[in-house]
């Protein structure tokens, strides 16, 4: 798909890591590794490796992920046009991830660490609910250091990945640095974990900061005590654009006083890994194409609802021609 230059841009920042995909046959590993079902558990180097071991096979799929990575992947398959910040290691991982956002037409901004580049082991249950243990390694030494006013230069939006929250002076620095260059900032809340584990500065952030919130349900509860709903209301009240996003019920979006429900469409649910990562590329790309918040929404349940039929969070690339045939039909 080409890039179109044209539009505004947006650059993503977030943890660079390499997503090794695995089915379970029920959720014993889960119990067996303490990792609470549908929920993303940052694991030491050991860790990682045990439940590699314990649960990597010849059907496990082999991907270059991170939240905001999977969105930006997405959003150059679909014409948009963007660019990427992380860390990596100087290592087979590091390449096959630098390669991959080259080939797909990203600005890449990466910076290197002695450390591996960062793998998650996204484990699907039966059901297709996805968990994840996370081994940041380069990703996690990311610093407010590797942020410089000139990275903003050429791009309208800045779209942070809620897991850097944990790190809260880079992520301060990064949206503060971005607001400072005039650029919208937008964030993902990540997991109900994240947001509990660091709720007041995530308050604070978003009320000063933050234009944009894309958040799912239990994120959302986790934010504001209240249902989707209800949360979106609140969410909306601290910042400009607020999107919660309610599974096989579809999602929620508010700006100002306009409120608009989108639904999903039907998908046979494989694997919701990077769901919520596809459905922000299919917002952004409406957003940058200035379409309205209700066909911004429908673009974004689209995508989102096409990667849940497939392993992992990456579309194959033939599967693109006929996604952008579908859009222009929502596009009218």
């Amino acid at each position: 798909m080409d890039i179109n230059t044209k539009l505004p841009a947006v650059l993503g920042v977030g943890n660079a890591l390499v997503d090794v995909i695995s089915v379970l046959k029920d959720d014993s590993i889960l119990e067996k590794f303490g990792l609470p079902r549908g929920s993303m558990t940052l694991v030491d180097t050991e860790l990682s490796q045990k439940i590699y071991d314990a649960t990597f096979s010849e059907k496990s799929e082999l991907a270059t992920g991170g939240s905001v990575a999977n969105t930006m992947r997405s959003l150059a398959s679909l014409g948009g046009n963007g660019g990427y910040l992380g860390k990596i290691g100087n290592d087979k991982l590091g390449n096959l991830f630098k390669s991959d956002f080259e080939r797909k037409g990203i600005r890449t901004h990466l910076h290197y660490s002695e450390k591996d580049t960062g793998r998650v082991m996204g484990l699907v249950s039966p059901d297709s609910e996805r968990t994840m243990a996370t081994y940041l390694g380069a990703a996690a030494e990311l610093s407010s250091a590797d942020f410089s006013p000139d990275l903003f230069d050429g791009y309208d939006y800045c779209y942070m990945e809620g897991y850097l929250v944990f790190n809260h002076e880079l992520i301060k620095t990064g949206v503060e640095m971005a607001k400072a260059k005039g650029l919208k900032v937008a964030i993902d809340l990540a997991s109900f974990n994240v947001v509990e584990a660091n709720l007041d500065f995530l308050k604070d952030l978003i009320k000063n900061n933050v234009d944009i919130v894309f958040a799912n349900e239990e994120e959302a509860k986790s934010f504001t005590g209240k249902e989707p709903e209800e949360a979106l209301h609140e969410i909306a009240k601290l910042c400009e654009l607020a999107i919660v996003k309610v599974g096989k019920e579809g999602s929620f979006i508010q700006r100002g006083n306009e409120v608009v429900k989108v639904g999903t469409i039907k998908a046979k649910a494989l694997d919701t890994t990077g769901a919520g990562d596809s459905y922000a590329a299919g917002f952004f790309y409406g957003l940058t194409n200035e379409y309205s918040l209700e066909t911004s929404g429908k673009i974004a349940a689209l995508i989102s609802g096409k990667v849940v039929e497939i392993m992992g969070a990456n579309l194959p690339d033939e599967q693109w021609p006929e996604i952008q045939q579908e859009i222009r039909n929502i596009v009218g």
